[in-house]
């Protein structure tokens, strides 16, 4: 049959005792807010009130396995059952009492309407429903016995996908630890083959820059693959290369928050005449890599290849590094600066307050890099894009 919300319950709003008077809170009496609902059991509530404060305002104590549903603000529709006795402000009302219906029932219930509640509540700055629009809601109200079937379906039903949800976040996981298990076994020569016709990292880099130091091995990089060889980022790298260009020149305007997190490489760019950011900003152009050094843009890898750029250069946050390579494939290079080995040198040496920590030019530009030969680079690139592409279509099924 179909009955309203005040004909199977008692219902009751709460009240907020006076602030200013300071012997009205700290008691033994919680006292609940709408912050505290949790659309579930409620097993701890904050703040308190005293036995004077519940006799000196609206405030109600509500029993042991009240329904409450918040009706002001942001969080209209919100519910909680009580696991203790419990007062609450004057945005909670209470189903104290029922009639014809089990908890359980009209807990579910009352979920499925929350939409319907919120549109009651208009949208308004400060949007509200009331105790009387919350008792004028019609319930279907089935036998009490098929209700308990109902709530152990509907709870059989949300375990079903609570697990569900558990094996998305745990598959979501693995997908990242794998990521990061192809990179590291990329940058140590493990995830493709060598080719003894590729022509040494050491060969190409010295005709590159002659004064570079290069050996085959550190504590790092032990055992390097044949034809690999490491040297440190600023002899591989220039750092920060300036543009030159005429002031009325197209270039594109990157900020942080235009630039993708994770292992992505997709940005965006704003067009703007070279005068207006040639000054302040950092410089960059096509086939360069961008790194951000401040937290924790930096552990959110926000790492891109800059691409495509009005008239192939640009300009953007002075919280990015820039790094131009000659001997270093570009893609090669962004999967390095995304891995967890050069990720985790800068973080053990960020300098700064907490929330505007950094990694300076003078650490990065001494972190070693492990270098194959260019052929190498490249079909290391292509290997990682491959199996980055085969992750992503697994999360995307998710």
């Amino acid at each position: 049959m179909w009955a309203t919300l005040g004909d199977i319950g008692t219902w009751q709003a709460g009240g907020t005792p006076s602030r200013s008077n300071k012997t009205y809170y700290g008691g033994s009496i919680p006292w609940l807010k709408t912050g505290d609902l949790n659309d579930g059991l409620i097993t701890d509530i904050p703040e308190s009130i005293t036995e004077e404060a519940v006799a000196n305002s609206s405030a109600k104590i509500n029993p042991v396995g009240s329904v409450l549903i918040a009706m002001y603000g942001a969080t209209i529709g919100k519910l909680g059952i009580l696991t203790f006795p419990a007062t609450t402000n004057q945005a909670c009302c209470a189903c104290i009492e029922y009639y014809a219906v089990i908890q359980s029932y009209l807990f579910y219930f009352l979920l499925s309407q929350r939409t319907t509640f919120i549109s009651k509540g208009g949208g308004g700055a400060q949007p509200n429903i009331s105790k009387e629009i919350i008792v004028n809601t019609t319930i279907p109200l089935p036998p009490l016995a098929e209700q308990q079937r109902i709530v152990t379906e509907i709870q059989r039903c949300f375990a079903l996908i609570n697990q569900i949800e558990q094996g998305k976040v745990d598959l979501q996981t693995t997908i990242k630890q794998l990521k990061n298990r192809t990179l590291d076994l990329a940058i140590h020569g493990k995830l493709v083959s060598q080719d003894p016709n590729d022509e040494p990292a050491s060969k190409l880099l010295k005709r590159i820059n002659p004064k570079a130091k290069i050996t085959s091995d550190n504590e790092h990089y032990e055992n390097l693959p044949n034809g690999w060889c490491y040297a440190s980022i600023k002899e591989v790298f220039k750092i920060n290369p300036r543009n030159k260009a005429d002031d009325s020149s197209k270039a594109g305007f990157i900020s942080m928050t235009n630039i993708s997190d994770g292992y992505f490489n997709t940005f965006r760019y704003e067009t703007r005449q070279w005068y207006e950011v040639k000054t302040g900003f950092t410089h960059f152009a096509d086939g360069d890599i961008a790194v951000a050094k401040i937290s924790p843009c930096l552990e959110n890898r926000k790492s891109i290849i800059l691409k495509d750029l009005p008239n192939g250069i640009g300009a953007g946050t002075t919280e990015l590094y820039i790094f131009r390579s000659q001997c270093i494939d570009a893609k090669y290079g962004l999967f390095f600066f995304k891995s967890d080995y050069f990720i985790n040198q800068c973080i053990n040496s960020f300098n700064g307050v907490v929330g505007q920590q950094r990694v300076s030019k003078s650490i990065i530009e001494d972190i070693d890099i492990a270098i194959p030969p260019l052929e190498e680079q490249m079909r290391i690139a292509n290997k990682v894009s491959l199996l980055f592409s085969t992750l992503d279509k697994i999360a995307e099924e998710l």
